[in-house]
Parts: structure tokens; sequence; C-alpha cells
């Protein structure tokens, strides 16, 4: 699902806007390209608060991911980014939790994200 620009993309440092929404009010929290890990059609983000988006996803769990490198070439020229939608969850325990807490040791979950679209915007 992730091409080869997207990961290239996570490559190179960049924030990550990570948005959920309830109820006509929304959410968004940060977090760094370098602490994506993508794997098949998921993505992985350690999570140490992100405590509004978790709130959210109880009422609905879809999200929409913004992401990009001023590093990487793009569709009209230097720097690219892509939307990211799909549906997450969190979680505490497991192998991915147990391997993503080797190289964040701060984290206290993973936010893990089952995507359903990448879009390249520019």
């Amino acid at each position: 699902m992730f091409n080869e620009t997207f990961l290239a993309v996570l490559e190179h440092e960049g924030v990550v806007t990570i948005i959920s929404s309830t109820a006509g009010d929304y959410h968004a929290v940060n977090t760094w390209n370098s602490y994506v890990k993508a794997a098949g059609d998921k993505l992985y983000i350690p999570a140490a608060g992100m405590h509004s988006i978790e709130q959210d996803l109880a009422e609905n769990n879809h999200v929409l991911l913004t992401i990009g490198s001023r590093e990487v070439e793009g569709l009209i020229g230097p720097g690219t980014g892509f939307h990211v939608s799909g549906t997450a969850s969190f979680a505490s325990s497991g192998e991915i939790v147990d391997q993503m807490k080797k190289e964040f040791p701060f984290l206290t979950r993973v936010l893990v994200i089952e995507a359903s679209s990448v879009e390249q915007k520019i």
C-alpha cells in the first residue's frame, strides 16, 4: 500500500499530524516521520501521550494523517506530502509494543493505523 516515495518520506525528518474527530470536534497531535514504522497496510507510531486521540477512538476510530518531507522529490518539484486515511487503535502489549519499545523506550503504547487510502498531494 505504501509506495517508494512514501517510504522515502519516512526516512527524512518532518512532522506527522494525526487528526481524529468526534461529534464535530477535532483533535490533532504531532509526531516525527522517523517515529513512524510501516508494514503492509499498517503504520505503527509510539505513543506516550495522545490522550485526546485515544478518547476520540472510543467514538470514532477513523483518523487522517498528514506526512511530508521537503527532502523527497514530489509531483511538481522538491518536497512532497501525503494524506493517509484509516482506522486506528492503541496496542499496550504484544510483539509490536515490545519491538518498538526497544527503539522508543518512552512509549506507553503503540498507535496502530490500518490505512484505507494513501494520497500523494504535492
